[in-house]
């Protein structure tokens, strides 16, 4: 029989998400950046000296630090996951794990589950050791509960995590994934409200705003700031980041797919 007779390959049904099977490949993420001190160094170290110097460089100015502070505390988990999370799972890609581990009895929600939760897990000592800095050293002013800073930052790099994993479906080397830093993450940061009000902004630019995940993130960070209670504007900020990092998730796990047949 000739090649061009032979049927259509069918496609592998999916496979049904399994703890063991993401667990499994949470440990391999984890033992990876056990073994890469640099990119341990940026996720864990990094964000808190910028919060140090970002804190000094207002010295004389403490209420700036106060107004900006709890902002930066989700925006820097997302960017630093973003990068992290974008340039491994492209190295996976490129290097065909990602193509072995989908030939074995591992669907692409474990493959994807695992990647959050070794990313989460990380993100939770980012956070950790980023909130206890500002506010127990630096003095950040925080009138609700600092445990909710810590929510928003922690949904904050899932997100990043999330978005890592997404565009590195589109890259075809390392200097590319963070060529879509610019694209992805730099028109959230200028518009979710941390240099200037975003109702304030010109109406097309806070439509935008509008839309953009970064933006609610910023603004639950700020109910935390000056609300002592729980809001529900507080709860639509956290229910839109969460939601967000969840779709994209799914977006990313679309994009996982074998080469060969």
């Amino acid at each position: 029989m000739s090649s061009d007779t032979l049927p259509a390959a069918t496609p592998a049904p999916a496979r049904p998400l399994t703890p063991a099977r993401t667990l499994a490949t949470a440990g391999r993420v984890l033992r990876q950046l056990r073994h890469d001190p640099r990119t341990i160094a940026l996720l864990l170290v990094i964000p808190v000296v910028m919060i140090v110097l970002l804190r000094y460089v207002f010295d004389g100015s403490p209420g700036t630090f106060d107004s900006i502070g709890a902002s930066l505390l989700g925006i820097f988990p997302l960017i630093t996951m973003f990068l992290v999370t974008s340039i491994a799972t492209l190295r996976e890609r490129t290097s065909g794990t990602l193509e072995r581990l989908l030939a074995q009895p591992l669907g692409k929600g474990d493959l994807i589950a695992g990647y959050a939760l070794a990313f989460g897990a990380v993100a939770v000592v980012q956070t950790l050791l980023a909130t206890a800095v500002s506010v127990r050293l630096l003095g950040l002013d925080v009138v609700g509960s600092p445990w909710l800073l810590m929510l928003v930052a922690l949904l904050d790099a899932l997100l990043g995590t999330a978005l890592g994993l997404f565009v590195s479906a589109f890259a075809a080397s390392e200097f590319q994934a963070v060529q879509f830093m610019p694209a992805v993450i730099f028109p959230q940061l200028l518009l979710c409200g941390l240099f200037t009000p975003r109702d304030r902004m010109q109406p097309v630019l806070e439509a935008i705003s509008n839309v953009l995940p970064m933006s609610y993130a910023v603004d639950g960070m700020n109910q935390v700031l000056h609300q002592p209670e729980v809001t529900g504007d507080f709860v639509r900020d956290v229910a839109v980041v969460a939601g967000c990092a969840l779709l994209v998730l799914g977006l990313g796990a679309a994009t996982l797919r074998r080469r060969t047949a």
